[in-house]
């Protein structure tokens, strides 16, 4: 038995159970963390981890804008508050969306990679200097709303660094493919075992992968599946102690 500590990346969580589920899915997103926590440490063949106490459950996202999205900020305030009245979470930790227009060259994903490819001038849209000769080389730029959610890796990986080197917790859950996470990480495995739970249909990010002895050892990999959303659903509605109830927004 060992005191485990579960650090979320709600946005990666979220995107994970789209690529799964469909954004259009019902029945998956009003999802209960700690049920869906339980479930993955209880479900681990080592003897060690099942039944192990959570310490806490620290779960990382950011307050989507109200006046860009009005009904995705009131959907995603009801279930911030129904997780935090279930005791589903024990800590939300806030970054922040950052909004601006950015310039880049105009492009399309190649189909085998996704990687982008950069669109040169072609008929029947041509570029030319002012003398008329042809350049084909040119680039067409484009400018672009751009939103990024900031500050969820660096929150996961602080509070992941100081439980452990506080030594509050004897080992570690992390749902996220964020390769941005691969220091903390690596320096969380020379200390405890480390749960990384993928949310996504896709691999693994490469730089989050090691050998299960690295470190202290112990560590294991898991990828989510539909089923895991799914099954561990919060109660509709959510009842608070003291405050009102909480009930799953139409769609979820």
């Amino acid at each position: 038995m060992q005191r485990v500590g579960v650090y979320v990346d709600g946005f990666n969580l979220y995107y994970g159970g789209i690529s799964l589920l469909g954004k259009h899915a019902v029945g998956w997103k009003w999802l209960d963390i700690r049920a869906l926590a339980r479930a993955l440490i209880d479900g681990r063949p080592e003897a060690h981890w099942a039944g192990s106490p959570i310490h806490r459950i620290v779960y990382c996202t950011a307050t989507i804008d109200s006046r860009s999205n009005a009904s995705g900020y009131a959907r995603q305030q009801t279930f911030l508050k129904a997780i935090q009245a279930s005791k589903s979470v024990d800590e939300i930790e806030y970054g922040n969306f950052v909004s601006r227009v950015k310039n880049a060259p105009l492009a399309t994903p190649d189909p085998k990679t996704g990687r982008p490819i950069i669109i040169n001038p072609a008929w029947p849209v041509m570029i030319q200097d002012a003398t008329g000769t042809p350049l084909p080389t040119s680039v067409f730029l484009v400018s672009h709303a751009y939103r990024e959610e900031k500050g969820s890796d660096v929150n996961i990986a602080s509070h992941l660094l100081i439980d452990v080197l506080a030594n509050t917790i004897d080992a570690a859950v992390l749902i996220s493919n964020d390769s941005d996470l691969a220091l903390p990480v690596r320096e969380a495995r020379v200390r405890v075992p480390v749960g990384l739970i993928n949310p996504n249909r896709g691999f693994t990010a490469g730089r989050l992968q090691a050998s299960p002895a690295v470190g202290v050892g112990g560590h294991w990999w898991q990828q989510l599946v539909a089923a895991d959303f799914a099954g561990h659903q919060l109660p509709d509605p959510v009842h608070s102690p003291r405050g009102p109830a909480y009930a799953r927004p139409t769609g979820w």
